[in-house]
């Protein structure tokens, strides 16, 4: 199972959502952990991973090497690529 760490910029991202949405993605996060290729799809031209969950996305970067997914940032689908 690979480990979570979230950056400051995604815990302030969690903290602005409401509860509900919270407890979907850090669920989703969790199932992801088990097996991030299965979940996580690359970015075209950057080393980035996207999640959908709904209409949310969690941009996270996997260090294969470590085990890690580390979050970056966590928005809206309309919000999060800007």
């Amino acid at each position: 199972m690979w480990k979570i760490e979230y950056s400051a910029e995604a815990l302030r991202d969690l903290h602005k959502l409401e509860k509900s949405a919270v407890r979907r993605i850090i669920k989703k996060l969790e199932q992801a952990a088990q097996n991030p290729n299965r979940y996580f799809e690359r970015l075209v031209g950057y080393e980035d991973y996207k999640l959908r969950i709904g209409d949310y996305r969690v941009i996270a970067l996997l260090l294969h090497g470590k085990q890690i997914i580390y979050v970056e940032k966590i928005g809206h689908r309309k919000k999060i690529y800007k």
